[in-house]
């Protein structure tokens, strides 16, 4: 099991900080839609949000990320996400938020369980829902990977979380905010997250100023998953310092989503110089596997960044590897083909063992590409006349 700490007071000004990027105009695309449900015998809203991209690729897939208690949970969330995409530090995703009517009473009824710690009644017609009617009508209308992710706060998170009980759960992520869990839950969840054989994403945060009957659950819970054994689970714990019951969204939407997106993110000043450039080879693989985890964890297979090719192409020429230059060169090649980087990567393998008329010859050879990023046509000629 992979288990991220988090030091709660360093990461509560950041949290705040972000949640404040939630007032900024979002440039994803928000709808509203409705879905009849057999299993409620009624109309459920939905708060739709599309990512900037949505619709420019039609091969593209995006994660999904199924927002229980819509109405107040989607804009905390909407908001950090177009933070992350800003930086391309999480990847675009659909944000599906259920409406719960706004009603207490049809929340209540919604999460509706029995004695046994199970969902009954009202609740299993909603726990129905979700699964059998939901996610097939999002799975045909929407580009969704196999990537999702599903958030609830207090009532709504253990419903949520119903879904880890699942034989084959329709889900990878699960964020739950102050959980007020059912029966058993605190030792039911820890024995399914032990036998997940697919990567799976478990945030769980509490706050200091909590409801104390949650709190003392929730505590109970977190001291059993600590215990877990599986390397296919990432388990991220909060207990946010001064936090209440209601404060623990604006905390914890940045912190379950940077921890669940780990993987994502591109190649750092820090893991260049702690985990890069201190390697004595093996640099292109290193990319490689970088790229392999993504898909992996998150069920999308990306193109490798230019930024990221950069970082390998300086470890490999600060250490002299240069042969490796030819692995890079092929990398590129595949990522971005009939374009210059590839071309460039070759070129400069032969420039840096001192074949500098074959260097010369296939920089010029690569005008004919297609300039990606910085890597022009002018780029290439400047290059070339060096020679």
């Amino acid at each position: 099991m992979h288990f991220i700490p988090l030091n709660c007071k360093v990461m509560k000004n950041i949290m705040l900080t972000l949640f404040l990027l939630t007032a900024v105009p979002l440039l994803a695309q928000i709808k509203m839609d409705e879905i009849p449900s057999k299993s409620l015998n009624a109309t459920r809203k939905l708060r739709i949000l599309t990512p900037p991209s949505f619709g420019q690729d039609k091969n593209k897939k995006y994660p999904l990320l199924l927002v229980l208690d819509g109405e107040y949970l989607v804009d905390p969330f909407a908001g950090n996400l177009e933070y992350g995409y800003y930086w391309d530090e999480m990847p675009e995703t659909i944000i599906v938020g259920v409406e719960m009517n706004g009603d207490e009473e049809q929340r209540m009824n919604d999460v509706r369980t029995s004695e046994e710690g199970l969902p009954e009644g009202s609740g299993d017609n909603f726990f129905q829902f979700i699964g059998d009617e939901l996610l097939p009508y999002l799975d045909k209308k929407y580009p969704i990977s196999p990537f999702r992710i599903i958030a609830g706060h207090d009532m709504t998170a253990r419903m949520a979380n119903f879904f880890m009980y699942k034989e084959n759960p329709p889900f990878r992520g699960y964020i739950s905010f102050s959980p007020d869990m059912a029966m058993e839950m605190e030792n039911r969840i820890p024995e399914m997250l032990s036998k997940v054989k697919a990567p799976t994403f478990f945030y769980l945060c509490s706050a200091e100023g909590d409801i104390k009957r949650l709190r003392d659950n929730i505590k109970t819970l977190n001291d059993n998953l600590k215990t877990v054994k599986n390397a296919n689970l990432t388990y991220m714990y909060d207990e946010f310092t001064g936090g209440s019951h209601y404060s623990v969204i604006p905390m914890g939407v940045p912190a379950a989503l940077y921890g669940i997106y780990n993987s994502y993110k591109p190649i750092s000043p820090i893991e260049y110089q702690e985990k890069i450039v201190t390697l004595p080879s093996g640099y292109v693989e290193y990319l490689v596997k970088k790229y392999e985890i993504i898909e992996k964890d998150l069920g999308t297979k990306m193109t490798i960044r230019l930024n990221d090719f950069k970082a390998i192409e300086a470890a490999i020429l600060k250490n002299a590897v240069y042969d490796e230059l030819k692995d890079l060169s092929k990398l590129a090649k595949a990522n971005y083909p009939k374009t210059i980087i590839g071309e460039y990567y070759e070129g400069l393998f032969y420039e840096m063992t001192g074949d500098y008329k074959k260097a010369k010859k296939v920089y010029l050879n690569a005008y004919a590409y297609d300039g990606v990023g910085e890597y022009t046509k002018e780029f290439i000629v400047e290059k070339s006349e060096k020679m």
